[in-house]
């Protein structure tokens, strides 16, 4: 197929585009810098650009639609300018284009309000209940994709949860900053059981959904290792396997709770120049549980992760070692 895929310039983006490209497709990618995917034309420009986003998708069979607005703290405008509107555009090129099928990379966060999802499945994206200026405008971005399904263009949403891996700048390389600094603490002492996604399989599950697109269509689906392990057993393994010390240190939930309101009000004054060190979205999600049932997902994407969470650790830790 020809396929778009936007985003491919970040972690997951470029993987999904690399795995496209190995399959044999013809591959498109628009983001606003280079992708660096060899075999990839790249397109360069916004997904609020229509004029960009209808180049990069004349003549193309499929879309995968990574790129958003991805941070804790920032200005509500820009958000829903980029994961909102910037969705809405696309789904309208798409259209017109006469894709054959999209797939919409959404997060779990659009189900989460705070509480503990444990062995749940996809639960309905909810933009007044999920946390944050991001996961509220990936819950509205979701429901507009799946709104859009036809049987001109079938639609699914795909939640990779906690993607990491060699080479990844923003879980791995936020986790093993904050520890190398000292200011990577556990909540509750890190029990909290949670799912995580290796790069290799988010990518895969990507690709299977696009792939199964025509027979998945007009639902969502949560992709994790399925191998859900305490907070702070994977933050342990992450540093180790960085050649960091793992967090020593653990605080009361609700005090980082409460902590974290207050940071985000400061925040909101001094938006887009850094991230910050807390907020109530990071203590729930450090917090609680959030592991997921696999089997429906295996089911519909006719597809399975093939690499454990612990040759994960052993390849992010080679990795490390030749990048020193």
């Amino acid at each position: 197929m020809i396929v778009a895929v936007t985003g491919a310039s970040g972690y997951l983006g470029r993987a999904v585009a690399a795995q496209l490209v190995a399959e044999g497709h013809d591959v498109r990618t628009l983001q606003r810098r280079p992708s660096s995917v060899a075999g990839a034309a790249d397109i360069l420009g916004t997904v609020t650009d229509g004029d960009a986003v209808a180049r990069a998708l004349d003549g193309a069979d499929g879309v995968v639609h990574l790129a958003a607005r991805v941070s804790l703290a920032g200005d509500p405008a820009e958000f829903r300018h980029v994961n909102v509107e910037g969705t809405r555009t696309l789904l309208e090129q798409a259209r017109k284009a006469e894709a054959s099928r999209f797939v919409h990379v959404s997060s779990p966060s659009v189900a989460h309000a705070g509480s503990a999802l444990a062995g749940v499945g996809a639960e309905p994206a909810s933009p007044l209940e999920a946390r944050g200026e991001y996961a509220r405008t990936k819950a509205e971005a979701e429901l507009l994709a799946l709104e859009a399904d036809s049987d001109d263009m079938p639609v699914v949403a795909v939640r990779p949860h906690l993607v990491w891996g060699p080479g990844d700048t923003q879980l791995v390389g936020r986790i093993v900053d904050r520890a190398r600094r000292g200011r990577l603490p556990l909540l509750d002492g890190g029990r909290a059981l949670i799912d995580s996604t290796y790069i290799d399989n988010a990518a895969s599950g990507i690709v299977a959904a696009l792939r199964r697109a025509p027979e998945a269509r007009g639902r969502a689906f949560v992709v994790t290792n399925g191998e859900p392990r305490p907070v702070g057993d994977l933050l342990a393994g992450i540093c180790r396997a960085c050649g960091v010390r793992p967090p020593q240190w653990s605080i009361p939930s609700p005090l980082a709770r409460a902590a974290g309101s207050a940071i985000e009000r400061v925040w909101s004054l001094r938006p887009g120049r850094d991230e910050p060190p807390m907020t109530r979205f990071l203590a729930e999600q450090l917090s609680t549980a959030h592991w997921f049932d696999q089997r429906e997902t295996r089911r519909a994407l006719d597809w399975a992760p093939t690499v454990t969470i612990d040759e994960g650790l052993r390849r992010l830790a080679r990795y490390s070692v030749g990048s020193a």
